[in-house]
């Protein structure tokens, strides 16, 4: 009895500091511990890499410093890692390593948890579905893969629209306030129990019709993880590894959180991996979804992910769960995009200029803690290869 009482204990422990990660409740020292932690409260599954391990050599010209313009003034490479409590940042361009640099204990074979760039790893699984033809087009109805949601707010959504994060499914995915659904959500992640996460979205009024309103929210994002199993007949982290991980040369094993133990991944965030596999997987997604001979995802993906959209006479600067990214014109001209997550995780995207940036961070607040706007710093970069 004493043995399971401080079992409890320990789990409440936990289960607190998960919820004080995602206030932005918890100190450096502990958040770091939690970012270089993979499980945390969440059972885990690995995402197996292969036998090959793609090299990244050296660019022959190294970046030592940059200039970031912002509105706030002018700054620097060392205000960016230092005042962003960036923790590793990898810039590639073509495919060569321009800069690598660990900071706040990480090196190499640390693994970091990406949050919500776990979407645009899952909605780029759902195009290699479709390449494999276990999913018919993005205008199919979401229905008829996932019966269980007829007569529910996605009854009449179709697969783009759950890609889009138009589903019009009522969110508020503020992690710092309690009674969000995001925090509820979280709330039901805890509990590790099979299904309650999906009853849940089933349950949620819908507040748009399908197609016509952009809400970000972590729920949609985990209708692509029952989406995927359903038209897989696996888990999400086994195709992930067939299809993607094992075939890249990725080289570290990666893992993804689960709602329960042995049971579904959390489509919308906890893919741990290390620095230098993300930006494999950033440069296999610039590179189209080829790997070798073999197309991994349909012709033309990489460019429909990555677009903004006009939804409602207005444009949304979202694509299949990847964020546009505007040069520092304000056009897209360079067709520039990112995943990114809460605290500062990024994977930037630059196909005109072949580039490929990984930030890896541990700030104070989910949003809006940085000191200098990411995409500022993408955008300096970017400068230097014009």
């Amino acid at each position: 009895m004493h043995e399971m009482q401080a079992g409890a204990a320990e789990e409440s422990e936990t289960a607190r500091l998960t919820r004080n990660f995602y206030a932005g409740k918890v100190m450096p020292g502990a958040q770091l511990e939690l970012f270089r932690n993979r499980g945390w409260i969440f059972a885990q599954r690995e995402i197996p890499r292969g036998k090959y391990v793609r090299p990244l050599q050296r660019a022959g010209d190294q970046i030592d410093d940059v200039t970031i313009a912002t509105a706030a003034g002018s700054y620097d490479l060392v205000d960016y890692v230092s005042r962003n409590r960036v923790a590793g940042l990898l810039i590639l361009q073509n495919g060569r390593v321009a800069l690598e640099q660990y900071e706040l204990g990480n090196d190499a074979t640390t693994p970091w948890i990406s949050m919500s760039v776990a979407k645009s790893v899952g909605t780029t699984l759902v195009g290699a579905a479709i390449r494999d033809g276990l999913i018919g087009s993005v205008e199919d109805m979401l229905t008829h893969y996932l019966p269980q949601l007829k007569n529910t707010a996605y009854d009449g959504v179709t697969v783009r629209h759950l890609l889009q994060m138009t589903t019009g499914l009522c969110w508020d995915e503020t992690h710092t306030l309690a009674a969000s659904e995001r925090r509820h959500m979280l709330e039901l992640q805890i509990e590790q129990k099979p299904g309650i996460v999906l009853n849940y979205l089933a349950s949620r009024p819908r507040i748009a019709p399908s197609g016509t309103s952009f809400v970000y929210g972590t729920g949609d994002a985990h209708v692509i993880g029952v989406l995927l199993q359903a038209v897989t007949g696996g888990w999400v982290s086994d195709y992930l590894s067939k299809k993607i991980w094992s075939t890249i040369g990725m080289e570290h094993s990666a893992h993804w959180w689960l709602e329960a133990p042995g049971g579904l991944e959390a489509a919308g965030s906890g893919i741990n991996a290390t620095l230098r596999d993300y930006a494999r997987f950033g440069q296999f997604f610039l590179e189209g979804g080829v790997v070798g001979t073999e197309s991994i995802l349909p012709p033309g993906w990489m460019r429909e992910a990555g677009t903004s959209r006009t939804i409602a006479g207005k444009r949304v600067d979202y694509g299949y769960m990847w964020w546009p990214v505007p040069g520092r014109d304000g056009t897209f001209a360079d067709g520039a995009f990112s995943a990114r997550g809460i605290f500062g995780q990024y994977i930037y995207i630059n196909p005109a200029l072949q580039l490929v940036i990984v930030t890896l961070s541990a700030r104070s607040k989910p949003r809006f803690a940085e000191v200098i706007l990411d995409n500022d710093f993408f955008n300096a970069v970017s400068d230097l290869y014009r």
